[in-house]
């Protein structure tokens, strides 16, 4: 408005001496003096609603919302769960460490899909909140902590460690093997135990005490498949079990929301197949 009235207000004279160049610059000049700035953008707004549970509290389960805007925040969702402990609520709890995909602390629901909160990028083009939960049907500690003491428990049952019925002989110091069961093991030994695909899986839902689930089969089968390990045919008697490995229906969410790009499920099928050379 000030622009305006200040353009209408120029004498006539100088539109005869300098026409609109004149007029122009008078009003460049005007809004030198008076630093009108120019309209900025609106913040980028995103709001996240997350799962809240303190046993402390004697309270129900309930979800906070959190408002973060996406100008001064990373890429990933962990990035704004660290910004809103950091900035916002400080009792917010929930696991992470390396930040790279390589620990596979920070598992946990997103938009309901399991996922790395570090590898999982934030939403920008929906509207609507993104929904973080702890992993699907476990026993939950504290918000978005799953307990994991089960699933740790499996993965010991499997033994994974390398098992040698002769030992080593005077002078070895490593346990050689070809170039090509080396490339066996491939697919396998690259998983970080983040347990996403074990809490995708509605077998393990069912059956969380008694079916191992695929990330443990899986590691199972990287030491049955290993040709340095001994006890290949009592690792697969071990598996023998109508819930332990038989619980799988191949429903393959477990390949998908791998945040390795893993297959599970294939290795599951190899473990079936393997089975039939003890009977």
């Amino acid at each position: 408005m000030i622009l305006s009235r200040a353009t209408k207000s120029i004498p006539s004279v100088f539109r005869q001496l300098g026409g609109a160049n004149v007029t122009k610059s008078l009003v460049a000049n005007f809004s030198e003096e008076l630093k009108i700035p120019e309209q900025s953008e609106a913040n980028k707004i995103k709001y996240f609603k997350i799962y809240r549970w303190d046993p402390e509290q004697q309270q129900k389960p309930y979800v906070s919302t959190y408002p973060i805007d996406l100008d001064e925040c990373g890429p990933m969702v962990l990035d704004a769960l660290n910004m809103i402990k950091n900035e916002q609520d400080p009792t917010l709890t929930f696991r992470r460490s390396c930040r790279e995909g390589i620990c596979g602390s920070c598992a946990m629901n997103i938009d309901g899909s399991n996922g790395l909160a570090c590898l999982t990028y934030i939403d920008q083009d929906s509207p609507q909140a993104t929904k973080v939960y702890p992993l699907p049907h476990m026993y939950v500690i504290k918000d978005l902590v799953p307990d994991m003491g089960n699933f740790y428990e499996q993965y010991r049952s499997i033994e994974p460690w390398l098992k040698s019925k002769d030992g080593k002989v005077d002078g070895q110091k490593e346990f050689l093997q070809t170039k090509e069961d080396r490339n066996k093991l491939d697919g396998m030994y690259e998983c970080i135990l983040c347990a996403c695909c074990s809490t995708s899986c509605p077998s393990y839902w069912w059956n969380a005490d008694k079916y191992l689930g695929p990330a443990v089969l899986m590691q199972a089968f990287r030491w049955i498949e290993d040709s340095r390990d001994d006890y290949t045919k009592e690792r697969l008697e071990n598996l023998d079990d109508a819930f332990k490995l038989y619980r799988c229906h191949t429903i393959m969410n477990c390949s998908k929301v791998c945040p390795k790009n893993l297959n599970p499920g294939k290795a599951i099928a190899k473990i079936k197949k393997r089975m039939s050379s003890i009977h």
